[in-house]
C-alpha cells in the first residue's frame, strides 16, 4: 500500500511541476522623466512589454523606475531601494539627457562626474549579479544637421556611455546614434521637434515606438 502511494504521489507531484508558470524575468527601466512617461498607455515600456509578452508567452515583467528631472547622481541616490532591493534579473540605465540639458540652468553634471557616478552604479549592479543594458542620451532638439545647441556636449556623453559600455563588456542600445539616422531619413524640414518628440526631448508617439523597438532588441541581446 505504501508503495502505491508513493508512485501516486510521484505522479500527483510531476503533473503539478509540468503546469508550474516559468518564472518572468524581471527588467527595470531606470532613469528620468522620459522612462516615468514609458508606463503611460502609448509610453515605449507599455509598447515593449507587448511587443516582449504576445498573448499566451508571457516572458517578461516590465517595471519603470523613472522620476522626472533626474540625473546621474539621483540615480545613484536611489539605486538601492528603487533597483537593487527588486532584484530584477536585468536593468536599463537611460539618463543623461538632464546632465547635459540642465547646463543652461547651472544645474547639469561635468563630463569627469558623469563618468564616475556612472561607473558606480555599474559596479553596483554587478555587485548584485544584475544584467545592464546601457542607453545614450537620444536628443535635445532634432535638426538633423547638428545645429542643435547642445549637440556637441549631447554627443561627449553619449560617447561616455559608448565607452563604457565597451570597457564594461555591457549591452549598448545606441539611441542618439538611432535618432540621428531616423531624422536624417524622415526631417526633410529640419525641425527641432515633432518628429520624434513633442518638445525636443521628451518622446511622441513615434519616438515611444522607435525606443520600444531598440529596447526590445537591447533587452533580447543582452549577454
Amino acid at each position: 500500500m505504501k508503495k502505491y502511494l508513493l508512485v501516486e504521489f510521484l505522479i500527483i507531484s510531476l503533473f503539478s511541476f509540468s503546469f508550474m508558470p516559468d518564472k518572468k524575468i524581471s527588467v527595470i527601466f531606470f532613469g528620468d522623466s522620459i522612462t516615468e512617461a514609458g508606463v503611460k498607455a502609448h509610453g515605449f515600456i507599455t509598447i515593449a512589454d507587448s511587443l516582449l509578452n504576445p498573448p499566451g508567452h508571457a516572458a517578461y515583467e516590465l517595471t519603470g523606475a523613472g522620476i522626472s528631472g533626474n540625473k546621474v547622481y539621483d540615480l545613484y541616490l536611489r539605486v538601492e531601494d528603487d533597483v537593487i532591493s527588486k532584484s530584477p534579473d536585468i536593468v536599463v540605465i537611460w539618463v543623461g539627457v538632464n546632465d547635459v540639458w540642465h547646463k543652461k540652468m547651472g544645474t547639469g553634471t561635468d563630463a569627469d562626474k558623469f563618468d564616475k557616478f556612472y561607473r558606480a552604479l555599474i559596479g553596483k549592479f554587478k555587485a548584485a549579479h544584475i544584467k545592464v543594458v546601457v542607453c545614450t542620451p537620444a536628443t535635445i532638439g532634432e535638426r538633423y544637421d547638428y545645429t542643435n545647441e547642445q549637440d556637441g556636449d549631447l554627443n561627449k556623453y553619449a560617447n561616455i556611455i559608448r565607452k563604457i559600455a565597451a570597457d564594461q563588456q555591457l549591452t549598448l542600445v545606441d539611441m542618439r546614434a538611432e535618432f540621428e539616422a531616423y531624422e536624417r531619413a524622415n526631417n526633410s524640414h529640419n525641425q527641432e521637434s515633432g518628429i520624434l518628440t513633442v518638445d525636443g526631448v521628451h518622446l511622441n508617439d513615434a519616438g515611444n515606438a522607435l525606443v520600444a523597438r531598440l529596447m526590445v532588441q537591447g533587452i533580447r541581446n543582452r549577454p
